[in-house]
């Protein structure tokens, strides 16, 4: 039986992660190690949340399910990178329903399969690019940046040709690795790619605030 290690389960959650009610729910384990984590829990061997198989995870979200149906709300998978879980995520679409939508919060920093398997499944996919410019995202993120930039061209071709996939991007000022040029260099190649819905913000990496992330306008 295939089970993963869920440290969150957030629920009646609007408008942050997706179209009307959705719940969230965050894998464990990353392919990254960025300097400032959004969610250091994610890496943290001794916080390794609880297994749940695709069964047992749809028996617990399913409660919410009128919320989701009334709304057009549903699934938020995130983590960590919950791309790395992709056969897990395709059992649970399997068994939940075709009502639910399904939204990946991801860095799309995976094998090219594992986002072509999802294709046909998932309805809103959230990206944090971090930067465009690799050696920046090297620097941050301790890998590198070419499988983000081919799993992008994948997602914004499909997009094209299929209406209920949509792609939003998140472009951040990461304090100490990219300025407001980067920044904008990073806006004009995503629109280049055919990207439209961008979301510039900043990451708040005071210790003292806790490592977070704040909106701002394009």
């Amino acid at each position: 039986m295939i089970k993963s290690n869920i440290i969150a389960i957030s629920r009646h959650r609007i408008g942050v992660d997706g179209t009307g009610v959705t719940t969230l729910v965050a894998f464990h384990g990353c392919t990254q190690s960025c300097k400032y984590c959004l969610n250091p829990q994610s890496l943290n061997p001794d916080l390794t949340g609880k297994l749940f198989s695709p069964e047992e995870l749809y028996k617990e979200v399913k409660k919410d399910s009128l919320y989701f149906l009334a709304t057009g709300g549903g699934i938020t998978f995130g983590g960590g990178e919950p791309l790395i879980h992709h056969n897990y995520i395709k059992r649970f679409h399997n068994l939940c329903s075709t009502d639910w939508k399904i939204n990946i919060e991801t860095a799309l920093n995976v094998p090219k399969d594992n986002v072509y398997l999802l294709l046909p499944i998932v309805n809103q996919w959230i990206v944090d690019i971090k930067d465009m410019n690799n050696e920046i995202y090297q620097s941050y993120t301790g890998k590198s940046n070419e499988q983000v930039v081919k799993n992008l061209t994948l997602l914004s071709q499909y997009e094209m040709y299929h209406k209920e996939c949509n792609i939003k991007v998140k472009v951040p000022h990461i304090p100490g690795y990219n300025t407001e040029a980067d920044i904008e260099k990073s806006i004009e190649t995503l629109k280049g790619m055919g990207i439209i819905d961008i979301e510039r913000l900043d990451y708040i990496t005071d210790k003292n605030y806790r490592y977070g992330t704040r909106k701002s306008n394009l």
